[in-house]
């Protein structure tokens, strides 16, 4: 039973790697966030099962890439200065291309796995 709940969840890590830059875009397109509120909203809304060192390797590249931008805020509480992203003009875009794929390669797959009958 373990190796079956094992494998299981290495088939939905490798799907939750794939959408992870799609769901990570639509949260930001919502406000600004950041890393760990991110992976804890991805944890809790969505079971995506990420890890820290999978996320902010994917926050950096969208960052170099131009879709999304960071600034240090310290919080009103004291506690320590968060780094928090922000998406961009051209990740506004970019998010609005990603999420037409995922819509046309979404409808391809349900047509095939609900068979053309």
């Amino acid at each position: 039973m373990d190796n079956k709940r094992n494998a299981a969840g290495n088939r939905r890590a490798q799907l939750f790697k794939g959408l992870s830059e799609l769901a990570l875009l639509s949260l930001l397109r919502q406000r600004p966030h950041y890393g760990l509120e991110l992976l804890q909203r991805l944890w809790d809304e969505a079971e995506f099962e990420l890890a820290e060192g999978t996320i902010y390797p994917l926050l950096y590249r969208l960052e170099r890439f131009g879709r999304i931008t960071s600034e240090w805020r310290s919080e009103p509480s004291g506690s320590r200065p968060k780094k928090f992203y922000k998406l961009t003009n051209a990740g506004a875009k970019y998010l609005d291309e990603l999420r037409e794929e995922w819509r046309i390669l979404r409808d391809r797959v349900n047509f095939i796995i609900e068979g053309s009958s």
